[in-house]
């Protein structure tokens, strides 16, 4: 399958002109502030942190080396959305303030990098009778209970902006296909991190987010869960992200009671994966994407994610108690799911206290048996990086891993 269309060149030329506004983020930044109230309507003062934040984001794509026109307009567009989004959350939780005493009971939170099983994981669990989970236009507009007339429209809008990507970019069809009205992801409500990476090289930015505070970014992903489940039916959220890999202490600052699943591979096997995901987005938003910067980018963020997450589960010198409780995190081997399905997902369901039904035993083997193309993978030394490298970057993450049972 074709990784990216002939139409980019094209629209490249056509849009070329926007390019211009580059030279002032800042401008551009206010303008997209400005149209973004008015999108998400009265909405209380945005915090000077959460500001400086989303002009540092527009900033670093302004500045990302190769950038193209179309990728500018998107990472306007992007910026722009979740500025829009975040005061509709803040607003509605200004104007109803028994909104924030809804209780986000024991969701279950699924991690893991890339390509290890979550996907699958995910899209079974969540399916289960009283589990929910987040849809792709929720994350991108949350809101209260809606009209059905309004509701439609907005998935028929954000349908219509995803067929675009996948026009543009058909190998995305493959390796991640998405509707509106599908489950999907948390990095498409979060403020920063490894989501915006995927678009274009942004060292500095790359550097701020290993540095930064993610305080507030869980406390807006909190209160876009109390108003997803305020007025609705109540259900147990599953909710899933490989960057909440690197913030399991703030999630379990906000949701206390999760049950986090952590899906774990060799890292070596999956890095040249990862690796494609992002050179096809790349294409989608620099002009000539360079795989070595892809590949050096993910052996810097992947191994911090990992990092910082067996880190919060360990107990360091002078804290009396890890970060993140022993038993909130459940370990699930890769080869657990991909090669026995059927006898250790019904275990995952045990540890997680959620009955396991025949509908659920269907359901699985409808999802394990519909065949999938390996379309988007390759070997890693596309992007300059060796088995040895992998190895080193992670340190004994792999040997952890490979030692790993699940019963």
């Amino acid at each position: 399958m074709k990784r990216t269309s002939n139409l980019i060149p094209v629209l490249n030329t056509l849009m070329a002109p926007s390019l211009r506004s580059r030279r002032d983020p800042d401008r551009v930044f206010w303008k997209a502030h400005e149209r973004a109230g008015d999108q998400a309507g009265g909405h209380p003062p945005m915090h000077e942190a959460d500001i400086d934040g989303y002009r540092r984001l527009l900033g670093a794509f302004a500045s990302a080396p190769g950038l193209s026109a179309l990728g500018w307009a998107m990472a306007r567009g992007d910026v722009q959305a979740r500025i829009a989004n975040q005061m509709r959350i803040e607003a509605l939780h200004a104007a109803r303030p028994e909104i924030a005493r809804e209780v986000i009971e024991r969701p279950i939170v699924i991690v893991g990098l890339p390509r290890t099983g979550t996907t699958v994981t995910h899209k079974v669990i969540a399916q289960s009778a009283g589990h929910r989970a987040p849809a792709l236009w929720e994350l991108m507009h949350t809101s209260l209970a809606l009209p059905p007339r309004e509701q439609a429209r907005l998935v028929r809008q954000i349908d219509q902006v995803m067929h675009l990507v996948l026009r543009l970019a058909p190998l995305m069809r493959a390796i991640h296909p998405q509707s509106a009205a599908g489950a999907d992801e948390d990095p498409f409500l979060l403020p920063h991190g490894g989501q915006h990476l995927a678009r274009a090289p942004m060292r500095a930015y790359e550097t701020w987010c290993y540095e930064r505070d993610y305080t507030r970014d869980y406390d807006l992903l909190k209160m876009a869960y109390q108003v997803l489940q305020h007025g609705r039916e109540p259900r147990r959220w599953v909710i899933k992200s490989p960057t909440h890999l690197g913030n399991l202490d703030q999630l379990i600052r906000v949701f206390p009671d999760a049950q986090i699943v952590w899906m774990h591979r060799d890292p070596a096997t999956v890095m040249g994966s990862i690796c494609s995901l992002v050179e096809t987005s790349w294409r989608l938003h620099v002009r000539v994407p360079d795989p070595y910067a892809i590949g050096q980018m993910c052996l810097r963020m992947l191994p911090w994610m990992v990092g910082r997450a067996r880190a919060a589960r360990t107990v360091a010198p002078g804290q009396p108690r890890a970060a993140v409780p022993r038993d909130r995190i459940i370990d699930v081997p890769y080869h657990a799911v991909a090669h026995q399905p059927h006898e250790k997902i019904p275990v995952l369901y045990d540890r997680l206290g959620t009955p396991w039904t025949a509908d659920d035993e269907a359901r699985l083997g409808a999802t394990m048996s519909r065949p999938t193309k390996r379309t988007h993978e390759y070997t890693i030394d596309r992007y300059g990086l060796t088995d040895d490298d992998v190895e080193a970057a992670f340190g004994d993450y792999s040997r952890a891993e490979a030692a790993m049972t699940f019963t």
